[in-house]
C-alpha cells in the first residue's frame, strides 16, 4: 500500500478536498541564472501540470494570468498582496542609523533590499550605481544593501563602497527602509515584489522595472520613476534625475505612500476567502464539481450501461460518486456492466470495481433500491442462469418500464441488434480487442497531453465520429431499435452498446441510451413526475453542487426532454 502511496504523484497523494495553489515564485525563468537553461520547458511543463490539477490558481497581477494563459495554465484568478503600513511608515526614520552607513545629512541613499542572488539581478542595480558615482563624483550618494544570501561575498568583493547591513525583520526591517531615500528593484523574475510596496510604504521614492507589482501599483512620474523591463539606460537614467532632483524624491515619497495606504491585508483576507468559498462550492481539483457531501438527488429509476468492470478504463470510482448523490428506487443495468471477455483475455479486477459493487450492495441492503442487470454482450456468461432472482437482484434480457406518466419504455442493451456481436462472434471479440488498444493509445496521448497543459480528449470517440461506417452504424442501430419499441407497444426505448449517450425521437417513439462509463460518463434518469433526462457526470456535478439538477428549469434546456 505504502509503495503504490510513493509512486502516485505529489498531487495525486492529495485527500479528495478542493486545492486552492498560489503562483508565487517563477522557477522556471531561475534556470537561466543557475546555468539550467535547456531545463526550462521542462520546469515550465511541470508547473503547468501540477497547477491545473488544482480547482483553482492564484496570482498576484493581470500581467501574470495573462502570461500563465498563453503558456496553458487554467482557471486562474487575479489576487494582489497587501503591506503593512502601521509596520512600514516613513516616521521610523532613523538619523543615527544613516550616520552608522556613513552619510552625511543630504547625501542620498540608494537602497536594495532582499536576497542575495542572481535572480534578483543585483549586479545591475549595483553596477548602475557604480557608474552614476563616478558620472557624478561630487554628488553624495551611498548604496545600502538589505538581506543575505548566495551572493553576499562575491557582491562585497565587487562593491566595496556599498554597505552590506545582513539580514533584519520586522521593526528593524522598517527602520532600515525609512533610512533610505531611494529604493531600486531592478529583478526581472518577479511574480509581484513585496519589497517594492513595503518601500513605497516607508515613503521611498522607487526605481523598477515596468514588470509585477511596479506595473500595478507604480505610475511613472507620480508615485515612482519605471522603465521598460530590460531597458539598463532607462533605469540609470531614473537614478540620474533622482539624484540630481532631491524635491522629486520626497514628491514621489509622498504619493507613493498615499498610494499603498488602502493596501491592507485585511482587504487581501476577504477576497481570499471569497476565493476559497468559491472553489469550495465548485471545484474539487479535478476539473469536475464538488457537490456537499449530504447532496443527493431524488429521483424514481437510473439507468446506467457499459461500465466495463475489470478493464483498466473503467471510470468505477465516478460511477460509485454518481450514485452516492442519488436516491432512487430502482437501477437499471442496461448491459456491459462486468467485462467478461476483457476478464478472460487476462484483464485485472481491481479494488475500484469491487468498491462500486459494494456501494450497489450497500444501496440494496440500506436504501431497498431494487436492482435490474439486464446482459449485454460482454457479460452473456449470465445468459445460463436467466433468469435469476434474489432478493432485490434481477437479471434479464430485457425489461419493459413503466414510467411515472405512464409511458411504457423497452430497456434492452442493443447488441441484438448488432449483426456482427450475435452472428461473428469471434469478430466481435477482435473487434473488442482493438478497441482496448485504441483505449491504450488514448491514455497515452492524454498524458501527454496532460504534460503539455492540454484538457483531455478522447482520440476513440474522435475516430469513431469520423469514420463513414460507425456513423451509419449508430444510425441503423436507432432504427431497428425504433421498429422493436413499436412492435412491443412501447413509447420508448432505453439502450446501450453503442457508448454514445443519446436523446432524441426516432419517428414517433423516444430513443435514450446511457452512453457509457468509460469515455463520455453518462447516464439515463427518470424523476418522479416521469421525466426522463440524459446527463452527463461533470454536468450533474455541477448542477448539484448549485442545487439546480433535476428542476423543470433543467430540464426544458435538455435535448428530447420537451417531447416527454
Amino acid at each position: 500500500m505504502w509503495y503504490t502511496w510513493l509512486r502516485k504523484a505529489p498531487w495525486e497523494r492529495l485527500p479528495e478536498v478542493p486545492v486552492v495553489m498560489g503562483f508565487h515564485t517563477n522557477f522556471h525563468q531561475y534556470m537561466k541564472d543557475y546555468h539550467f537553461s535547456r531545463l526550462e520547458t521542462a520546469a515550465v511543463n511541470y508547473l503547468r501540470k501540477l497547477h491545473n490539477r488544482a480547482g483553482m490558481t492564484v496570482v498576484p497581477t493581470e500581467e501574470m494570468r495573462r502570461t500563465l494563459e498563453g503558456m496553458g495554465f487554467e482557471r486562474l484568478s487575479v489576487m494582489g498582496r497587501g503591506v503593512d503600513a502601521v509596520l512600514f511608515d516613513p516616521a521610523r526614520r532613523d538619523a543615527s542609523l544613516r550616520q552608522s552607513w556613513g552619510v552625511w545629512r543630504d547625501e542620498v541613499v540608494f537602497g536594495v533590499v532582499g536576497r542575495l542572488a542572481r535572480e534578483k539581478n543585483l549586479v545591475t542595480a549595483l553596477g548602475l550605481y557604480t557608474r552614476l558615482q563616478r558620472e557624478f563624483p561630487d554628488c553624495g550618494m551611498k548604496m545600502v544593501v538589505v538581506g543575505d544570501g548566495p551572493m553576499m561575498n562575491s557582491l562585497r568583493s565587487e562593491f566595496p563602497d556599498a554597505v552590506f547591513c545582513g539580514m533584519h525583520r520586522g521593526e528593524d526591517l522598517a527602520r532600515h527602509y525609512a533610512a533610505m531615500d531611494v529604493l531600486l528593484f531592478a529583478s526581472e523574475t518577479e511574480t509581484f515584489g513585496n519589497v517594492l510596496l513595503e518601500g513605497m510604504a516607508s515613503g521611498l521614492a522607487t526605481v523598477s522595472y515596468r514588470y509585477a507589482a511596479s506595473a500595478d501599483m507604480v505610475l511613472d512620474g507620480i508615485n515612482g520613476l519605471q522603465a521598460e523591463k530590460g531597458d539598463e539606460e532607462g533605469f540609470y537614467s531614473a537614478m540620474r534625475c533622482l539624484l540630481e532632483d532631491g524635491e522629486m524624491i520626497r514628491r514621489l515619497g509622498k504619493q507613493a505612500r498615499r498610494t499603498v495606504n488602502s493596501r491592507t491585508w485585511d482587504s487581501i483576507h476577504d477576497r481570499f476567502e471569497e476565493l476559497l468559498a468559491s472553489v469550495a462550492r465548485e471545484e474539487n481539483g479535478t476539473g469536475c464539481a464538488r457537490p456537499p457531501r449530504d447532496a443527493v438527488l431524488e429521483c424514481r429509476t437510473v439507468f446506467l450501461s457499459d461500465l466495463h468492470l475489470g478493464t483498466k478504463d473503467c471510470k468505477a470510482d465516478e460511477c460509485r460518486k454518481f450514485l452516492k448523490h442519488v436516491r432512487a428506487g430502482k437501477i437499471v443495468l442496461v448491459g456491459d456492466i462486468v467485462d467478461a471477455w476483457a476478464l478472460s483475455r487476462g484483464s485485472r479486477w481491481r479494488r475500484r470495481h469491487t468498491r462500486f459493487v459494494r456501494t450497489l450492495l450497500k444501496k440494496m441492503e440500506q436504501e431497498d433500491v431494487e436492482v435490474l442487470y439486464l446482459r449485454g454482450n460482454h457479460d452473456d456468461i449470465l445468459e445460463k442462469f436467466l433468469p435469476f432472482h434474489l432478493g432485490g437482484l434481477k437479471i434479464a434480457r430485457e425489461y419493459v418500464h413503466q414510467a411515472a406518466d405512464g409511458r411504457r419504455y423497452l430497456c434492452v442493451h442493443g447488441d441484438g441488434f448488432d449483426a456482427i456481436s450475435t452472428n461473428h462472434r469471434w469478430l466481435a471479440m477482435l473487434g473488442s480487442l482493438g478497441y482496448d488498444v485504441l483505449l491504450m493509445v488514448n491514455r497515452f496521448y492524454n498524458k501527454y497531453r496532460a504534460w503539455r497543459g492540454r484538457e483531455y480528449y478522447s482520440v476513440s470517440r474522435a475516430i469513431k465520429g469520423r469514420v463513414k461506417s460507425a456513423v451509419n452504424f449508430i444510425g441503423k442501430y436507432e432504427e431497428q431499435l425504433q421498429r422493436l419499441a413499436v412492435k412491443r407497444q412501447c413509447d420508448g426505448i432505453i439502450a446501450g452498446h453503442v457508448h454514445h449517450p443519446a436523446d432524441s425521437m426516432v419517428g414517433k417513439v423516444r430513443y435514450l441510451n446511457c452512453g457509457d462509463w468509460v469515455e463520455t460518463m453518462s447516464a439515463v434518469l427518470e424523476y418522479g413526475d416521469g421525466r426522463m433526462e440524459t446527463v452527463l457526470y461533470k454536468d450533474f456535478m455541477k448542477r448539484l453542487a448549485y442545487g439546480k439538477c433535476g428542476t423543470m428549469e433543467d430540464a426544458e434546456t435538455s435535448p428530447g426532454t420537451g417531447d416527454s
